[in-house]
């Protein structure tokens, strides 16, 4: 048997080198191979998905296995969103529900080693703070400390994913203020950044020649004041 390791697109894999590298000596059926993982994958699109092909060479029948997508890639598909922040102090991307919290750590928790449900929800809630991701309109940490005092306790035992149309109304609002305020900060650190540049640029194309000192500088005075004369003519 042979072990075949890839990492997909879900829902939308397609021939290439690498594909082409790893299955084209084992004399499988390519194309039916890139089928059957689009199909297996299909829930996960949008989302880079671990997928593993174990090939028999004699019969040259292929079993594949989807694993969890990694834990970014889920908050992200969540959000609706393509990456995540870069300066996860400065700007968040997103403000999730505790549902939605729960309802992605439903989809990790047979994948990681924590056996306890919560454990895996609190883990998501510490990549949420690595992305930049508010939860109920807060900091993850603000939500860790919550969850230590026993709230959220009813809907993490219960595990429950549906979040109330009112509720999904209050985040999203929340949020948008949130990104107002991120858009006026941004443009405030681009005026000044721009404000500086062009006072660099007119430092650079104004005036530079420092006057001469000492010595050099009365040389250069009294060549001023007595300029050459040409000797007369006839003399």
């Amino acid at each position: 048997m042979a072990l075949i390791k890839l990492l997909v697109e879900g829902g939308n894999m397609s021939p290439g080198p690498a594909v082409a590298q790893a299955l084209g000596p084992m004399g499988v059926n390519i194309g039916q191979v890139i089928s059957n993982v689009n199909i297996a994958t299909s829930e996960f699109k949008g989302v880079t998905v671990p997928v593993h092909l174990t090939v028999d060479p004699k019969t040259k029948q292929v079993s594949i296995k989807v694993l969890s997508p990694p834990t970014s890639e889920l908050i992200k598909k969540e959000l609706k969103i393509d990456k995540a922040s870069g300066a996860r102090l400065k700007q968040r991307v997103g403000n999730l529900s505790i549902e939605q919290v729960i309802s992605i750590a439903k989809v990790k928790h047979n994948s990681l080693l924590s056996n306890e449900f919560i454990s895996t929800v609190k883990s998501l809630i510490g990549t949420c703070q690595a992305l930049g991701v508010l939860i109920e309109s807060k900091e993850p940490k603000e939500i860790l400390q919550e969850i230590k005092e026993g709230k959220y306790k009813e809907e993490i035992d219960a595990k429950k994913t549906n979040v109330s149309l009112e509720k999904r109304k209050e985040l999203d609002a929340f949020f948008k203020n949130v990104q107002s305020e991120q858009e006026a900060v941004k443009k405030a650190e681009e005026a000044e950044k721009a404000a500086e540049e062009e006072k660099k640029t007119a430092q650079a194309t104004g005036p530079t020649a420092e006057k001469p000192v000492g010595k050099l500088a009365g040389k250069v005075e009294e060549s001023k004041a007595s300029p050459k004369v040409s000797p007369k003519a006839g003399k």
